[in-house]
């Protein structure tokens, strides 16, 4: 309350203090514009002078809100915008991963109308329509995609070549990858996908080629590395012409591990006997016997047509102190025995081999043997049994029975 009473009391003295100076002298201001004059007292001009002050600040104010108003709407407006393309792309996305092709596309499409990182949007959708087979549209949105980001040619790439894969169009895979592979430093998935389409369309050469990328990438990994070497060089080797100056060269060209490949070795064995190369062939069946037995190439052996019989079969024979229980040796010993023309050893053989796996091929080696030493009934039965063992899965049918035959005829 006193504080109230001394505001007052110094605002009434301030008061009659202004209005005391404002008697003593008025002052005097005068503005001339042209023919125009205005004159007032000083402390008149200084009242208008606040209030043209005032004025402008309040016009300047509504001014400024007027204008951020606009700028707020526009922002409203694209913020709505923006929102809405989100929803549309998240549903796309869902779409998507739910395997609802047609509705990803749609939403995706929807979702980047109003985006300002569409690429994502078109190249879903473009993989949507890989899925509906609509190729066309495939197209249209990667063109869309590289427009929205023309940066992203190599990654549109990439994806066009994976839908391609998905499809079995390996041509087009391959086609699809043109700027990609210049630089597969910077872009090592590309090894793996054109591996893949040379893979599809058994390139074998192209892929030969792509291994030390492969390797030096580490794509794939080392065991998947090691499987498609082994089927890059076991596919070119069986390939190559019946001819041995082309084998022995393939046989040069493959990787010194593959060269021990069980699998390898019996494939050029084979091939090395139908070139007429049978000394090179019997070489390599020993030296591959005498690091590691190996049923299958002992079976082989009976193939090799060496110039000395006798003792290519003394040498087989040798092998029975510690396989004496192997079917495929003993097979093998009977082809050698008949090669040799001692046909009581080559039966003695095909029978032991008989007893121990009665497999189609051993039946057929006694039929004709037998047939030969004019045992036709025996000869019969054996290629009867070879012959069903080769169709195991004959279904079950009712047979005419023997005596109903023989009494109707």
């Amino acid at each position: 309350m006193r504080r109230l009473f001394v505001f007052i009391l110094l605002a009434l003295l301030l008061g009659v203090g202004l209005v005391a100076v404002i008697e003593t002298d008025p002052g005097y201001v005068l503005l001339a514009y042209g023919n125009y004059t205005f004159e007032t007292s000083l402390w008149v001009g200084l009242l208008l002078l606040i209030f043209v002050v005032f004025a402008l600040s309040v016009l300047l104010r509504l001014f400024y809100r007027l204008v951020g108003g606009q700028r707020s709407l526009s922002s409203w407006l694209g913020s709505r915008k923006a929102k809405k393309s989100v929803r549309h792309s998240t549903l796309g996305l869902i779409n998507y991963t739910e395997g609802n092709w047609a509705a990803a596309r749609r939403e995706l499409l929807r979702g980047a109308e109003h985006s300002d990182a569409p690429l994502a949007n078109y190249l879903l959708a473009a993989r949507s329509s890989a899925q509906l087979e609509d190729d066309d549209k495939v197209r249209e949105y990667l063109r869309a995609a590289g427009d929205a980001e023309p940066a992203a040619t190599v990654a549109l790439e990439v994806a066009l070549a994976e839908m391609k894969l998905q499809a079995g169009e390996h041509q087009e895979a391959v086609a699809a990858l043109d700027q990609a592979t210049r630089n597969v430093s910077k872009h090592p998935h590309v090894l793996t996908l054109l591996s893949e389409a040379y893979q599809g369309l058994e390139d074998w050469d192209r892929l030969e080629e792509l291994l030390p990328q492969l390797q030096k990438h580490k794509l794939p990994s080392t065991a998947e590395f090691q499987k498609l070497e082994r089927e890059v060089f076991h596919s070119r080797l069986k390939k190559t012409s019946m001819d041995g100056a082309q084998l022995k060269a393939m046989w040069q060209r493959t990787p010194r591990h593959l060269q021990r490949d069980a699998a390898m070795i019996e494939l050029y064995v084979t091939r090395l006997i139908g070139a007429g190369e049978h000394d090179l062939a019997d070489k390599l069946v020993q030296r591959s016997i005498k690091h590691a037995w190996n049923s299958d190439l002992v079976r082989l052996y009976g193939f090799i047509e060496s110039k000395d019989s006798s003792r290519q079969l003394s040498r087989a024979e040798s092998w029975l102190t510690t396989h004496p229980q192997d079917a495929l040796l003993l097979l093998s010993l009977g082809r050698l025995s008949a090669r040799d023309k001692l046909w009581g050893k080559a039966r003695e053989y095909f029978e032991s081999s008989y007893r121990l796996d009665r497999s189609a091929e051993v039946c057929a080696e006694l039929g004709r043997l037998l047939t030969a030493m004019d045992e036709p009934k025996i000869a019969a039965a054996y290629f009867r049994e070879g012959l069903l063992a080769r169709e195991p899965t004959l279904p079950a049918l009712p047979l005419p029975d023997k005596q109903a035959s023989v009494s109707t005829a």
